[in-house]
């Protein structure tokens, strides 16, 4: 996908978030990355949060040996380090334990106290030093998006990172139409929702079953098919390879828009905040 910066970004990636959390998990988990990247996965998402930096240095052991311009990182600075007294080092810390010299995505990973305008200008600065290629927000709901847009440079962010799938639609009332309008790409976590009974509800949902069928897929790649068709980036998180495999795939799958209505209708979005 094109984002409104001129700059391309992958509409597929993998999500870090628990990698890095057990050390006797390592192999397997870098494993897994390892696996995604070789079958053509170029986005990896992580945050200086996820497990103190914990993910961030596993996946820096996990591209050594490929080359960093097939790859599209994305890292995320915590709101409280998210002004000029502490930005930059947070972010080159999170480079030095990536073990890259740059981030191709920048986030503020939710709305914290420190000023936006301040990180907005940090931000701009961080792209000016090639330090990143773009940046963007996280956990941004509509005022936050509206105080955004009316800060200078507020216009450059390019991405707006939510919980988005077929089971929560919350975003399309409001959100998702000020950023269309915006030009600012929605990247998804958890596009299969979370496990539990909001998983359970939509892939045992007959009419999911029955699409599933049609496109000889799997429930769990419907549910990530319904987002790319929305033009929607997004990063599914797993460890285990073959499910990583059959959620790439799921980008094959072309769902007609008559499809997608019997979709939304059977998980109709909500019609009030």
């Amino acid at each position: 996908m094109k984002l409104k910066n001129g700059l391309e970004i992958p509409e597929f990636g993998m999500g870090a978030w628990k990698l890095g959390d057990n050390s006797e998990n390592e192999k397997d988990e870098i494993d897994s990355i390892k696996s995604g990247l070789d079958m053509g996965i170029k986005l990896i998402d992580t945050a200086e949060m996820y497990g103190d930096g914990a993910s961030e240095r596993l996946i820096g052991k996990a591209i050594k040996g490929y080359n960093r311009k097939d790859l599209y990182i994305v890292s995320k600075v915590c709101p409280f380090n998210a002004g000029k007294n502490q930005i930059f080092k947070s972010l080159e810390n999170s480079l030095a334990r990536l073990e890259t010299n740059y981030l191709d995505l920048y986030l503020i990973h939710w709305k914290g106290n420190v000023p936006l305008a301040e990180t907005v200008e940090c931000m701009e600065k961080l792209v000016q030093m090639e330090k990143i290629k773009s940046w963007g927000v996280s956990n941004f709901d509509v005022d936050d998006m509206k105080e955004l847009l009316r800060i200078p440079n507020g216009e450059n962010c390019v991405v707006n990172q939510l919980m988005y799938h077929l089971g929560s639609r919350g975003i399309e009332y409001e959100l998702k139409p000020l950023l269309d309008k915006h030009n600012i790409k929605i990247m998804a976590y958890c596009p299969l929702a979370h496990g539990g009974e909001t998983r359970k509800r939509l892939i045992e949902n007959e009419i999911v079953k029955k699409i599933a069928r049609k496109y000889n897929a799997t429930e769990l790649q419907i549910l990530i098919a319904f987002l790319l068709n929305k033009d929607v980036i997004v990063i599914p998180g797993s460890k285990n390879i073959k499910h990583i495999e059959e959620n790439y795939k799921a980008r094959n799958i072309n769902i007609t828009s008559t499809d997608m209505e019997i979709l939304q209708n059977e998980f109709p979005a909500p019609n009030h905040k």
